[in-house]
């Protein structure tokens, strides 16, 4: 005799999670080792977000995992996705994590203060970079206008030779040479 049921319809990857989820709840060992495997690496992923140790992040993932086999009854399909719920479970652990560590430095000593180095510019160094920045512009303002678009195209906005000439329609070793002599003409201008 030939069966003549239908296969049961294909759940979507988010109706498959809510129905693992429902599952887990029954205590379906089978669905919580399904649900590791679909998403494990995105949870990791979470862990690793908000974690900047990554064995920290491994600890994390296993709470995770635990409480999604202790709480995958509260998950409610009617107020979230199964993908949001794992997602808030990760992200809300590890943000646990963080908070329950001893900031940065916190437990530092106060007479170290000195022996950290500051890399933020001094007053003098901030005013000196703003002089350099007005000088080269009035250096720039100074080279012929096809000059100063292709120095800054290359040096500013990272294009590449090929890429001027081809926007320029000029042949490559024209845009080289437009350009040396223009670093030429504003290299004397810096040095005046």
């Amino acid at each position: 005799m030939q069966d003549t049921t239908l296969p049961p319809p294909t759940l979507d990857a988010a109706d498959r999670l809510s129905t693992l989820l429902t599952e887990v709840a029954r205590g379906d060992r089978g669905a919580f080792e399904a649900i590791y495997r679909a998403t494990s690496s995105k949870l990791f992923g979470i862990c690793l977000r908000v974690l900047p140790d990554r064995s920290d992040a491994e600890d994390v993932l296993q709470e995770v995992f635990a409480t999604i086999w202790h709480k995958a009854g509260q998950f409610d399909p009617q107020r979230a996705s199964a993908t949001a719920w794992l997602a808030m479970v990760a992200r809300n652990k590890a943000i646990d994590r963080l908070r329950s560590q001893p900031a940065r430095g916190a437990m530092a000593s106060i007479e170290l203060v000195d022996e950290i180095p500051d890399h933020a510019p001094t007053p003098q160094r901030t005013t000196e970079a703003a002089d350099d920045r007005q000088r080269l512009e009035r250096c720039l303002q100074q080279l012929e206008p096809k000059r100063r678009t292709l120095i800054h195209a290359a040096f500013f906005e990272g294009s590449t030779y090929e890429e001027l000439a081809h926007r320029s329609a000029s042949p490559l070793g024209s845009v080289k040479s437009w350009i040396r002599r223009g670093l030429l003409q504003l290299r004397g201008c810096l040095e005046s």
